[in-house]
């Protein structure tokens, strides 16, 4: 049995199938291809994307993105999961074009309020006031209406969330830059935002993710190279979290370009 199946897979037809699963149901390469979650995530890193992290989704040959099973369910995947937490960096397929993936941070959960006064984030857990108070600290707290609002509540475990100085409201940019209205996410929606947030193109600009379009969550980069193709070893190996240690306390260099990417 185990020789027969060792041949199996030693085919072409076996190597196939093999192959198509883990891309189905395991884990898919992913390439950074701008520098919206910088200095988190750069240009140039090549990441598995660990598939079963919320659920199955419905598998697509990659490149080509057809569909090879029904959605049973309606909500993009074979087998519901798990739902991304506050914070978590997220592969989704962009909600105007699903044959896109994009990769943000969920700033917000389903039930949660969340506004923008001068690119500072404001979130309003769903959990409501006692559970702000039980896990932020007072400095990072503002009352308004009666619901207490965590001030940019993401920016001291994640070091590389960040603000370009030189996007002034100069009446150039683009005014969700700066500022938003509180707005409620709707069941089973997230609020997606890029941690380069100036350069950013995420829900301020199109609107909150379904879970249908999550794909996963990144689990280690396997390569990674600079727009000279210089390869970065320090990087190599490496999980998101492990990268994110690194930062704290360092002063990082970042080189903007303009746009929103």
């Amino acid at each position: 049995m185990l020789r027969k199946l060792y041949n199996w897979s030693s085919s072409w037809t076996g190597t196939i199938v093999i192959v198509l699963t883990i891309i189905f149901f395991v884990a898919q390469a992913f390439v950074i291809p701008s520098g919206s979650m910088k200095n988190t995530l750069l240009i140039g890193d090549m990441l598995f994307v660990k598939k079963f992290s919320y659920g199955i989704p419905v598998p697509r040959i990659p490149w080509i993105e057809v569909q090879v099973l029904p959605d049973f369910k309606g909500n993009g995947h074979l087998i519901e999961g798990d739902r991304p937490k506050r914070g978590d960096i997220v592969v989704f397929r962009y909600p105007n074009n699903d044959n896109i993936h994009y990769v943000k941070r969920a700033v917000a959960l389903p039930g949660d309020i969340v506004a923008l006064k001068e690119k500072h984030l404001f979130l309003h857990p769903r959990e409501g006031n006692d559970y702000v108070r039980e896990n932020y600290p007072k400095e990072k707290i503002i009352e308004t209406g009666g619901k207490l609002f965590v001030v940019d509540p993401y920016r001291d475990e994640h070091p590389g969330i960040h603000n370009d100085p030189s996007v002034k409201r100069d009446g150039l940019q683009p005014y969700q830059l700066f500022d938003m209205m509180p707005i409620k996410i709707p069941e089973d929606e997230f609020f997606m935002m890029g941690d380069n947030r100036d350069h950013s193109n995420d829900s301020r600009f199109w609107g909150t993710v379904n879970y249908k379009f999550i794909v996963g969550k990144p689990w280690f980069i396997y390569f990674s190279w600079d727009e000279n193709k210089e390869v970065r070893w320090d990087r190599v190996f490496r999980t998101v979290e492990s990268l994110e240690e690194d930062m704290h306390g360092k002063e990082l260099e970042i080189n903007h370009e303009k746009g929103i990417y």
